[in-house]
């Protein structure tokens, strides 16, 4: 049998209808990832438009569910609490919170730079 593409180094294989071309000898082994099916084939446009249609339908059907005031407090307390027992993460975020309030306080006492001489005006370093 003549390898495809006329080189001998060269071997097909068929995955899932699809005619593949590996090198031999090639000592990564790993089959090629499977064949987007469904959601995951359908650009994001067509996406949205199906999940817009099933909403709308639960909506007229009466069955979508409606968040009261007291569920969505008791699901963002539910949210918070999980969040901040990552102790590194709430110190992360606390001192980015600390840097960008002080960086503006910062800011704001700084004169505007002025040009250096022989730059194009507008352009500060």
């Amino acid at each position: 049998m003549v390898p495809v593409g006329g080189s001998p180094n060269l071997a097909s294989s068929r995955h899932k209808g699809t005619t593949m071309i590996h090198e031999q000898g090639d000592t990564n082994d790993t089959p090629p990832p499977p064949a987007r099916r469904g959601f995951a084939a359908m650009s994001a446009e067509r996406q949205r438009e199906i999940a817009s249609k099933g909403g709308r339908a639960a909506h007229s059907k009466g069955t979508a569910h409606h968040f009261s005031r007291d569920e969505a407090r008791a699901a963002g307390r539910k949210g918070g609490q999980v969040v901040s027992r990552d102790r590194e993460h709430m110190s992360r975020i606390g001192r980015e919170g600390g840097r960008r309030a002080h960086a503006k306080h910062d800011t704001e006492a700084t004169p505007p730079s002025t040009p250096e001489p022989g730059t194009p005006e507008g352009v500060t370093h």
